[in-house]
This record gives structure tokens, C-alpha cells and sequence, in this order.
């Protein structure tokens, strides 16, 4: 039992850290657009989504184990991982649009 939460607190705080690295590349990619360097940001973005990739392989083992009977002791720290995750997620999203509008802006 207690191997088995020190494995959940471990894969909690590696997608932790992926989706960190996810949002800021992501915010990195943003940051190149609104200089102009789109072929910049393209790269920050290409890196972010194979972050947030590394992130999902995680969480879909976490699931098929789950799935597969496994009981898993959910703490604070992977709803933490979680929500932070998500937000990455939902940030990353965001900054593919203001990247778009840097470009529609540079057109004119």
C-alpha cells in the first residue's frame, strides 16, 4: 500500500512537471509571436504539445490501470496534477489563438 502511494505521488509529480514545461513553452511561443518570430513560436508550440503528450501517456495509464481493478489512493497531490494539467491544457489553447491573431495583425 504505501509503494503504491509513493508510485501515485511520483507519476503525480512528473505530470506536475509536464504540464509546467507545457505551459511554458506555450507562453514561450506567445511571447515569439508577439515579437514577430513565428517560425519561433511554431518550435515553442511543436514542444509544448509533446509535453502535454508525455503528460497524457501518464494519465492514460493511471486510467487503463483504474480501469483494469486497480484501486488507486487519490490524494491531494494528483487532483493537484490534475488541475494543473488542465490549466496547461486550457493555456496552451490559448496561446495557439493569440498566436493566429499576432499573425492576422502582422499581415496588415
Amino acid at each position: 500500500m504505501a509503494e503504491e502511494v509513493l508510485d501515485i505521488e511520483i507519476i503525480a509529480m512528473t505530470l506536475i512537471g509536464h504540464a509546467g514545461e507545457t505551459k511554458s513553452l506555450a507562453y514561450q511561443a506567445m511571447n515569439a509571436a508577439k515579437e514577430g518570430k513565428f517560425d519561433e513560436a511554431e518550435k515553442f508550440l511543436k514542444q509544448s504539445t509533446e509535453e502535454m503528450l508525455k503528460a497524457h501517456e501518464l494519465q492514460t495509464d493511471l486510467i487503463v490501470r483504474e480501469a483494469g481493478g486497480e484501486k488507486m489512493e487519490v490524494g491531494l497531490i494528483m487532483v493537484h496534477s490534475q488541475d494543473h494539467l488542465m490549466t496547461a491544457i486550457l493555456f496552451k489553447e490559448l496561446a495557439k489563438e493569440f498566436i493566429e491573431v499576432y499573425k492576422r495583425l502582422e499581415q496588415k
